[in-house]
């Protein structure tokens, strides 16, 4: 009997967001496609509990360390309390995952999130298994996170990055061997899920415009809100639906009380099953200062949802063509949004636009994802 070539995969996160569906579906589509791969996630506190369903229906396997109740209890918002649960992570996690790789030798670990443990380990330590830096979003590196990768991407196996902006930008800095740093793209869906879940209906909304992320900083909706309410003069029947949950719901709150917005813009919290919005959605609006690339357009691309989007960089530049496969306007600037978003709600336009998006949408599934990863794990 042939040996199965083990994946571990080291993602720990505290809240939702699309590394932990990247991960999920990374380990499915090897074990999908190919039977000679053993895929295991790393769920050290309980972090992955979250998407047990999920895992259990597509026969992953979890490594678990810690009792979740210590997951429950870590600080989920705020930069002190987010911190705070990083640091305990790094320490906690330090030693069981040092064992585990000892003990067990995998062929591969494939980092995500909270890197810096990994890539530490690595530094000081030699092992058997060949580690593989999964860039998760444009890297935004500090004078520590600088001096950790300049050491450990001397040891590193593969750096994979999921935009080509993000694979030039890490070429650049000269971290490590160029023909190491892989293109990737996330594997953000699967044909078949996706038909069987935009059927399900799970809310009633109607005559609505879609947008979906955590409620923080980087994904500005605050500006989105008074981007809106400046579309609520012309059309007082639209309804903006932010689907989300963070730190800056409060503020969201307020605002939208304040300008007397209720009736037309509605935070639902965080949606587990996004596909029903997207296809009963009039478009979908992507407001972020970055992405790298932006699940979500992925998403909306699959669900023959119009898309408008800010104009930055990395990610949605990189998906969206203006006015050929959706339309973009210039980040943070309202009077642009409101023109935009105009053109946007033209149907013929429309329908022009998903046409087009739903061929860029293929590079983004799970087969393709297999095929470039089966490739990457193949180097000696």
């Amino acid at each position: 009997m042939t040996k199965k070539i083990t994946v571990l995969y080291w993602s720990p996160s505290i809240v939702n967001i699309a590394t932990n569906k990247a991960v999920i579906n990374s380990a499915y589509s090897l074990k999908k496609f190919n039977d000679k791969y053993q895929c295991a996630i790393f769920n050290f506190f309980g972090e992955f509990e979250r998407f047990k369903k999920n895992i259990f229906e597509k026969k992953l396997n979890l490594v678990n360390f810690y009792n979740n109740k210590i997951f429950k209890l870590l600080p989920k918002h705020g930069k002190l309390g987010s911190r705070f649960s990083f640091i305990l992570i790094f320490f906690l996690g330090f030693i069981p995952l040092y064992k585990k790789l000892k003990k067990d030798e995998p062929d591969f670990l494939i980092i995500h999130l909270i890197t810096s443990l990994p890539l530490i380990l690595l530094i000081f330590f030699n092992f058997k298994t060949k580690f593989i830096l999964r860039i998760s979003g444009f890297p935004r590196l500090n004078f520590f996170r600088k001096i950790i990768w300049k050491l450990a991407l001397k040891k590193i196996h593969i750096v994979t990055c999921p935009t080509i902006n993000t694979l030039e930008y890490l070429k650049k800095l000269n971290f490590t061997n160029q023909s190491k740093i892989k293109l990737l793209y996330d594997p953000v869906f699967s044909i078949k899920e996706v038909n069987i879940n935009k059927k399900k209906k799970i809310y009633d909304y109607k005559n609505y415009y879609l947008s979906v992320g955590r409620l923080t900083h980087q994904k500005n909706f605050l500006f989105l809100c008074r981007a809106f309410k400046e579309i609520t003069k012309i059309n007082k029947e639209l309804k903006l639906i932010i689907a989300g949950d963070g730190e800056d719901k409060k503020k969201l709150l307020k605002y939208i009380k304040k300008n007397k917005l209720e009736s037309n813009i509605l935070i639902i919290g965080y949606v587990h099953n996004i596909y029903p919005l997207f296809k009963n959605s009039k478009g979908f609006i992507l407001s972020s200062l970055w992405e790298d690339p932006g699940f979500v357009l992925i998403e909306a691309a699959i669900c023959k949802t119009p898309v408008l989007s800010s104009d930055v960089r990395p990610g949605p530049t990189e998906i969206i063509k203006n006015n050929i496969n959706g339309i973009l306007y210039k980040s943070n600037d309202l009077e642009e949004f409101v023109r935009k978003f105009h053109i946007l709600d033209n149907e013929k336009t429309s329908k022009n636009l998903i046409l087009n998006n739903l061929k860029t949408a293929k590079k983004f599934s799970l087969f393709d994802h297999y095929k470039n990863l089966n490739v990457i794990l193949s180097i000696n």
